[in-house]
C-alpha cells in the first residue's frame, strides 16, 4: 500500500508528458532496461559489465553500431537476440513506437495532441498512429525476411551449420534494414568484400530502410502508375537526393582512393572497386557496415572527409537512419539557389516551400554542427588528459560525427577512449537518434508552455541586418 501512491503519482506525471518528453523518457527507459538485461550472465560473458552493456544498449537503441565488445563472442545467442530486438525498437522508429504507446496512456486525446503525434512520426495530417505503425511494421517484416532468405540461400554459403547460417542471415538483415551496422563478426563485412550477393542485399536493405516508410508506401501505392506526376514532392526529393549522394559518394571514393591511397583498392579489379566504393558510400549514410578496415593508414584524408560529409547528411525523414536528413539538405540547397538568384521565395519543382520548413532546416543543420563541435571539443579534452595525444583531431571529429549521425564507422578510437570519452559518444548517439530539435523541444516546451499564447499575440518591428 505504501508503494501505490508514489506509483500512481509517477503514472500521472508520465501521462502528462508532451510527445517529445514522452519520447525522451521512453528512450531512456528502453536503454536502461537493455543495459540491465545485456549485463546478465544469460546474455553475455564476464567481459561485459554494466558499462559495456550501457554503451552497447545505447548504440543498439539508437541503431548506431559503435561497440566496445565483440558481439559474436561476448554475447550469447540469447544476448544477440536481445540486441536484435533493441535494433528493431530503435530502427522501426523509437518515436513511432512511443507515440503508438502513448495512445494507451494519454487520456482525452484531442485534435491538437494528434497533430503533435503526427509531427513526431514525421507524418502530415491527422491520420491514425496505429495504422501508420502497422504499415511500418509490416513493411519492415517483409523486407527483413526476404533479405534474410536471400542471404541464407545465396550469400552466406560459407557457413556450414544451417542454424548458424539462419541466425547470421536474420541478424544481419535486421541490422541492415535498421541501418544499425551491428555484425556478428569483428571485421564487419570484410570477409564478404567481393561477394556480390551479400553486398547487394545489404545495400538494398540499407537504402530501403533509410528512405523511410512514407516513401516506400508512396511507391507501393503508385506501383501500377509509377510516374513522377503521381508521387509526392517528398518522395521525389528523397529519391533524387539519395541517388545524387550515392553517385557522388561512389565516384568521390574512387577518385580519392585511386589518387591518394593505394591500400583501399589493393588487389581489386574494376568491378570490385566500384562495388567496394558503392558499399562504403551507401553505408556511410548511417548504416555503419564496412567491407574494409577504416583508419588513417588505410584511407586517405580526402576519403575520410567525404565519408564525414555523407555521414552528417544521413538518411531520410521517417527512415531508420540518422543525420540531418536528405530533405534538409535539399531545402538548404534550394534556399541557397533562390538567394543567389535574388528570389524571395524558395521553390522546388514548381512548389513553394514555406519559410517554416526552411527555418527548420537551418535550425537542424546549425544545431547539429554546434553539437558535433562541442562533442569533438570535449572528446579532445578527455583524450589529452595526462599530456598524451593518442588521437588526431581528424580521428576525433570523424568519431563524433559517426556517433551523432548514428552511423557506427570507427577508425579505432571508440574502444581506446576512457569512460568520459565514451559517455560523450553515448550522449551523442542518443541526441542524434532523437533529433536535435525534438530534444530541445522536450526541454523547453514545458518552460515556454505558459508564454506561448502570450508571445503569439506580440508583433515586433522589422529591421534589416547586414550579412
Amino acid at each position: 500500500m505504501s508503494f501505490s501512491k508514489p506509483l500512481n503519482r509517477a503514472q500521472e506525471k508520465y501521462r502528462r508528458l508532451t510527445v517529445p518528453q514522452f519520447t525522451v523518457v521512453t528512450g531512456l527507459l528502453v536503454v536502461f532496461a537493455g543495459t540491465i538485461i545485456l549485463a546478465t550472465p544469460v546474455c553475455s560473458t564476464e567481459k561485459v559489465g554494466l558499462w559495456e552493456a550501457l554503451f552497447t544498449a545505447t548504440s543498439a537503441v539508437t541503431v548506431t553500431g559503435l561497440t566496445v565488445i565483440d558481439v559474436g563472442k561476448d554475447l550469447t545467442i540469447f544476448g544477440q537476440a536481445v540486441l536484435a530486438t533493441m535494433l528493431l525498437i530503435g530502427g522501426l522508429g523509437l518515436m513511432a513506437i512511443t507515440t503508438f504507446l502513448q495512445g494507451f496512456v494519454v487520456r482525452g486525446t484531442e485534435l491538437k495532441c494528434r497533430l503533435d503525434q503526427g509531427k513526431t512520426l514525421d507524418e502530415f495530417g491527422v491520420g491514425g498512429v496505429g495504422r501508420t505503425f502497422k504499415g511500418i511494421a509490416f513493411t519492415a517484416t517483409v523486407l527483413i525476411l526476404v533479405g534474410a532468405f536471400v542471404l541464407y540461400s545465396f550469400g552466406f554459403n560459407d557457413i556450414s551449420s544451417s542454424g548458424d547460417r539462419i541466425w547470421a542471415s536474420l541478424f544481419h538483415s535486421i541490422s541492415a534494414y535498421n541501418n544499425a551496422g551491428f555484425g556478428l563478426w569483428a571485421d564487419s563485412m570484410q570477409q564478404y568484400r567481393t561477394n556480390k550477393v551479400v553486398n547487394v542485399v545489404i545495400l538494398l536493405l540499407v537504402v530501403l530502410g533509410g528512405l523511410g516508410w512514407r516513401v516506400t508506401n508512396d511507391l507501393w501505392i503508385n506501383r501500377k502508375r509509377l510516374h513522377r506526376r503521381n508521387l509526392s514532392l517528398h518522395t521525389l526529393l528523397v529519391i533524387r537526393t539519395s541517388l545524387v549522394l550515392i553517385i557522388l559518394g561512389t565516384t568521390g571514393l574512387i577518385l580519392t582512393e585511386s589518387i591518394g591511397n593505394a591500400e583501399f583498392f589493393k588487389g581489386l579489379n574494376w568491378s570490385d572497386r566500384i562495388l567496394s566504393a558503392l558499399f562504403e558510400s551507401i553505408s556511410a549514410r548511417t548504416a555503419g557496415f564496412t567491407s574494409f578496415p577504416l583508419s588513417l593508414n588505410t584511407i586517405s584524408d580526402s576519403g575520410l572527409l567525404l565519408l564525414m560529409a555523407l555521414m552528417f547528411i544521413g538518411a531520410s525523414p521517417g527512415g531508420t537512419g540518422g543525420g540531418i536528413k536528405t530533405t534538409t539538405l535539399a531545402a538548404l540547397m534550394a534556399a541557397t539557389r533562390s538567394t543567389l538568384r535574388g528570389q524571395s521565395d524558395v521553390v522546388i519543382r514548381n512548389r513553394q516551400i514555406s519559410d517554416k520548413v526552411v527555418l527548420k532546416a537551418v535550425g537542424i543543420t546549425v544545431g547539429s554542427l554546434l553539437f558535433v563541435l562541442i562533442m569533438a571539443l570535449l572528446l579532445g579534452m578527455s583524450s589529452n588528459i595526462g599530456g598524451e595525444k593518442p588521437f588526431t583531431f581528424l580521428e576525433m571529429l570523424f568519431t563524433c560525427i559517426s556517433a551523432f549521425a548514428t552511423v557506427g564507422f570507427d577508425v579505432g578510437v571508440t574502444e581506446k577512449l576512457n569512460h568520459f570519452g565514451q559517455m560523450i559518444l553515448i550522449i551523442g548517439m542518443f541526441v542524434g537518434r532523437l533529433g536535435i530539435l525534438l530534444l530541445l523541444s522536450a526541454i523547453f516546451e514545458s518552460i515556454n508552455k505558459g508564454r506561448l499564447h502570450y508571445h503569439n499575440r506580440i508583433g515586433y518591428p522589422r529591421e534589416d541586418l547586414y550579412v
